[in-house]
């Protein structure tokens, strides 16, 4: 979910729903190259992948699986599609019609690259797999982005929209840190949102999901294998200083979380 107003670039508010046993490290900037500030995939055979991330130079790219595509064994890893671009030179709408070229090489997956650069308009391009279109610029606005396509209308979509909107329309009245504090509020809600039957007969085509529709319909999923690992709230104000903050699960036997939080200034 995201938004650019005008006293904030960009406010995101993001979760990321992944196997419990998969190894990754928490944000950090990384250690060959320090410009670059996400989590990495530390699954053997995708390492070095990133799920969201940002850049001192103002770029910030973030992905998540359409499940609206059957999966293939044999497929590549799509972390690499966000590490890449935030490592990249390359514009934005650029990286997404390269990244459509070889589209068919992946899984399902919706990705969103953006440029953030001091004293130039902020640019934002979406693009997925799933239909053959092209990349598209996003206009300012509210989006939401889950394991469909862009705006799909799942009902925890437009639950976590609504809730997002409510925040964001009084962000003028709320100072940064307690900003932060309400959009991680909403990431964790467990409620489910059924019936959806939109969101039903996707998850039926998934051998592990069709089990545990319920609380897959939550904005913070909590099941036996699979489960949200990770808040990440993300704003850019007016002036390019750049707040992320990243919640993740360190334990799921004792609930245990680890917030850190990082600050800089988008440099030219």
């Amino acid at each position: 979910m995201m938004v650019v107003p005008c006293l904030h670039r960009l406010i995101l508010a993001a979760n990321r729903d992944e196997y419990y046993h998969r190894p990754a490290k928490s944000a950090q900037f990384w250690s060959h190259n320090p410009e670059v500030l996400s989590g990495l995939d530390m699954e053997e055979g995708r390492q070095g992948g990133a799920w969201l991330g940002v850049s001192r130079s103002g770029r910030l790219s973030g992905i998540s699986n359409c499940l609206l595509l059957p999966l293939r064994p044999d497929a590549k890893g799509k972390g690499c599609l966000v590490a890449d671009f935030l490592a990249s030179e390359l514009d934005c709408l650029s990286y997404t019609q390269k990244v459509a070229k070889e589209a068919n090489q992946y899984n399902g997956f919706n990705l969103i690259c953006a440029e953030f650069q001091q004293f130039q308009k902020a640019v934002m391009c979406y693009f997925n797999n799933f239909n053959n279109s092209n990349p598209v610029l996003l206009e300012p606005g509210i989006y939401g982005l889950g394991n469909a396509t862009l705006n799909t209308p799942w009902t925890k979509l437009l639950y976590g929209k609504r809730l997002f909107t409510n925040v964001i329309n009084r962000a003028v009245e709320i100072a940064g840190d307690s900003l932060t504090q309400r959009l991680m509020h909403i990431l964790s809600n467990k409620e489910s949102q059924l019936p959806d039957p939109l969101l039903e007969e996707t998850l039926l085509t998934h051998n592990y999901m069709q089990n545990h529709v319920e609380e897959f319909s939550a904005l913070c999923v909590e099941s036996p294998s699979i489960g949200t690992r990770t808040h990440t709230v993300i704003l850019i104000n007016a002036k390019g200083e750049v707040t992320f903050t990243e919640r993740t699960l360190v334990s799921k036997e004792t609930a245990q979380w680890q917030t850190s939080s990082f600050r800089f200034t988008i440099h030219p």
